[in-house]
């Protein structure tokens, strides 16, 4: 039986995000990288995946592999129109979905995951060329998440998803070294 602890490494295998109290340029730049390349990182790893490997939990009660692709998908979705939106707006409130529920519907639980794969990779292809010509003025650009009940700059929210990224490659190579089996 795994302990609570056991558990908690599993839903955060790499930890969770911490923001650095100053982002410099060098930190953005490398964040940004790391959104450009996940989806070829995601790829390496999936892409030789039968059914039933995609059918693989990385923890107990957790989502399989094709719901963590689905899943990645509709997250750099909505994030990508975030961005959008502080960028043209003043300090919007984003709204909120419901992943969980998101991650049963049913694409999520039918569709090839090569679909969410070339969402991936043509999102991330323009969501890295807008994140690389952001200005200093650009960075600083806000949203409003009402989950959080605070603002987040566009520099803290690219730290964000470069760390979701591989949150859930880790997830995938959790589900991948179990073979789903808890």
């Amino acid at each position: 039986m795994h302990t609570e602890l056991d558990l908690k490494a599993l839903q955060y295998p790499i930890g969770e995000f911490v923001s650095p109290e100053n982002i410099d340029d060098k930190q953005v730049k490398e964040w940004i990288e790391d959104i450009a390349l996940f989806p070829s990182r995601l790829i390496e790893l999936v892409e030789e995946l039968k059914d039933d490997e995609l059918a693989y939990i990385y923890r107990p009660e957790g989502w399989s592999i094709l719901q963590l692709i689905h899943h990645c998908a509709d997250s750099h979705m909505n994030s990508f129109i975030r961005f959008k939106l502080a960028l043209t707006e003043d300090t919007p409130t984003i709204r909120p979905y419901l992943e969980d529920k998101w991650a049963k519907c049913p694409d999520t639980l039918e569709m090839p995951i090569e679909t969410s794969l070339q969402i991936l990779t043509g999102l991330h292809a323009r969501w890295s060329h807008l994140l690389n010509r952001l200005t200093e003025e650009g960075l600083k650009r806000t949203f409003v998440h009402p989950e959080h009940g605070k603002q987040f700059s566009l520099a803290e929210a690219i730290g964000m998803y470069a760390w979701h990224c591989y949150h859930h490659l880790a997830h995938v190579s959790l589900a991948l070294k179990f073979k789903g089996e808890f």
